[in-house]
């Protein structure tokens, strides 16, 4: 089935009991990208244009887009590849900080990225000038700390075999990092 069957088959969307309630709802920014390694570990990081910390492939999701296909769509932008993109890591709750608002940062699976992939790699978007596979050690001092420890969720997760829920790269206080959503 389609987006639009399944909305279909959710019948009339239901009226607003207090007019103009849905328009004054908060909004939240939500990012989705993935985290493709090698076969040593390492993880494959982007150098943007437009911030001075490194970053996986990945960016916004637009208004209507959902997250997977967000992250799909950038990595295709950025690396001119399109491999296939699996479940989700990592849901990070981030809190708004300076101009930027709260938001939520999902992280899915890449996998090992295959040779044949590597090798077709081409920044063609002009918003990446450069990309490297680097140790979580080597990524530390090149991102900030709650981006690392965003980063070495997903590996634990990848290593667990289930996604996790972080806040600002934390787990919940009192919930084990291994324990499913």
């Amino acid at each position: 089935m389609s987006l639009i069957d399944d909305l279909l088959a959710e019948g009339e969307p239901e009226r607003e009991f207090n007019p103009g309630i849905a328009a004054r709802l908060p909004r939240k920014r939500v990012a989705a990208g993935a985290l493709f390694r090698d076969t040593d570990g390492r993880l494959l990081m982007v150098e943007t244009t437009y911030k001075p910390t490194l970053e996986i492939p990945g960016g916004l999701a637009e208004n209507g887009e959902s997250p997977y296909d967000a992250c799909t769509r950038e990595v295709r932008e950025e690396l001119g590849i399109e491999p296939a993109i699996g479940d989700l890591l990592v849901a990070d709750w981030v809190p708004a900080h300076g101009p930027w608002p709260d938001g939520l940062m999902l992280v899915f699976d890449g996998g090992i990225l295959p040779e044949e992939h590597q090798s077709r790699i081409e920044l063609r978007d002009g918003e990446i000038s450069a990309c490297w596979f680097l140790t979580l050690e080597q990524i530390e001092p090149r991102v900030k700390p709650s981006f690392h420890r965003r980063l070495a969720a997903c590996v634990q997760a990848v290593k667990a075999g289930h996604p996790q829920y972080l806040q600002f790269g934390r787990p919940l206080a009192g919930h084990s990092s291994s324990s499913r959503l």
